[in-house]
C-alpha cells in the first residue's frame, strides 16, 4: 500500500480469485495484478485487474508524477489485457497508470531464467512535479540451466517512460552461491542501498548489504534547499534543510497565512508533529542564521 496525493491510498495484491465477495473485477488468468484505489475515507474509488492467461505476480507499487507504477513478474504471453510478451521463463512486467487507473504504458524486461522483482524507487524532480526515472532491484533464479549471474543482485534503471537506460549485476566483495535481494533503496545523495541474503546453501543465510555510488543517478537528483517527507503525512513528518547552517527556525503556516508552530533546530533533519492539524495543505518556511530562506508545502491526510 502507498499513500496517494489526495490523501487516499493505493493497494496492490496478487489475486488468484475471480468475482465474489467485495471483488468486482474478474481475473484474466491464473494470477493477476489486482489494484484498488481508496479515497481519504477508505472507500473504494476504483479497482482494476491486469494480467494474461498464465501467472502474473504483483510485487511493488510506486507514486510517480503521472499517477502510479505497478510492477512484478509475469509468465503470461500476450493475452488478457497484457500487451507485451515474455522472452524466457519469468520476466519483469511494469505498468504505468494515471490517477484514474487507466493504462499509460506497459513494458517487459528480461535477465534470463526466472527474474524476480523485489524493490522499486522513483527519482523525482526537486519540486515533485515530474518523475525522472525508475530504479528496480531483484535477482534471477536458474530454470533448466545455470547462468553466470543467477542468484546475483541486479539493478535496472529506466527513464520515466519505462525505457531501459542501464542494468548492472552487483556481486559485492563476497560472492556466495545463493544470493537473494530483499529490497533496494535510492538515497537522497544519489547512492543506492541493496539489502538481501547470501549463503553457500539455503537455510544458512547471512545478511548482505551493498552500497553503490552512481554518477549518472547523482546528476539526476536535484539538490533541494528544503525537503519534507513523508508527504502526504498522517502523524509525523521530517523537514530536511539542504544547505549548511548553525541554527534555523522552522515555521509552520496554514494556507491562510496563520502561523501555527515554530521550531528552532541545529539539525539537518527535524521531526515535526502534525497530529493536531486538520486535513489539508500547509506551508513550511525555514530561515537560517546566515539569512538563507526556503519554503515548501505538505499535505496532512
Amino acid at each position: 500500500m502507498i499513500p496517494t496525493r489526495d490523501g487516499g491510498a493505493l493497494l496492490g495484491i496478487y489475486s488468484r480469485s475471480n468475482l465474489g465477495g467485495s471483488k468486482k473485477t474478474e481475473n484474466y488468468g491464473e494470477g493477476d495484478y489486482y489494484i484498488i484505489k481508496l479515497n481519504n475515507e477508505g472507500k473504494v474509488e476504483w479497482e482494476k485487474n491486469f494480467g494474461g492467461k498464465a501467472d502474473d505476480h504483483l510485487k511493488t507499487l510506486a507514486l510517480i508524477s503521472t499517477g502510479y507504477i505497478i510492477g512484478g513478474e509475469s509468465r503470461s504471453e500476450r493475452s488478457g489485457n497484457k500487451t507485451v510478451g515474455i522472452e524466457e521463463g519469468t520476466d519483469l512486467w511494469l505498468i504505468s497508470l494515471n490517477e484514474r487507473g487507466e493504462e499509460i504504458w506497459q513494458k517487459s524486461y528480461n535477465f534470463k531464467n526466472r527474474d524476480i522483482l523485489m524493490g522499486m524507487s522513483v527519482i523525482h524532480s526537486a519540486d515533485n512535479k515530474s518523475s525522472k526515472g525508475i530504479l528496480l532491484g531483484g535477482y534471477t533464479q536458474a530454470e533448466g540451466r545455470i547462468e553466470t549471474d543467477d542468484e546475483t543482485f541486479w539493478t535496472l534503471y529506466l527513464d520515466a517512460d519505462g525505457n531501459e537506460q542501464w542494468r548492472k549485476h552487483v556481486k559485492g566483495e563476497s560472492r556466495k552461491r545463493e544470493e537473494r535481494l530483499s529490497d533496494i533503496k535510492l538515497n537522497r545523495d544519489g547512492s543506492i542501498i541493496l539489502a538481501g541474503t547470501s549463503a553457500e546453501e539455503l537455510g544458512k543465510e547471512n545478511w548482505k548489504i551493498v552500497k553503490l555510488g552512481d554518477k549518472q543517478l547523482d546528476q539526476l537528483i536535484e539538490k533541494q534547499d528544503i525537503k519534507i517527507y513523508p508527504n502526504p503525512v498522517s502523524e509525523y513528518t521530517y523537514v530536511e534543510i539542504g544547505y549548511d547552517f548553525k541554527e534555523a527556525d522552522i515555521v509552520l503556516y496554514d494556507m491562510g497565512g496563520r502561523q501555527l508552530q515554530t521550531v528552532k533546530t541545529k539539525n539537518k533533519v527535524t521531526k515535526i508533529n502534525t497530529q493536531n492539524l486538520i486535513q489539508g495543505a500547509y506551508l513550511v518556511t525555514i530561515k537560517t542564521d546566515n539569512n538563507k530562506t526556503a519554503s515548501a508545502k505538505f499535505i496532512k491526510k
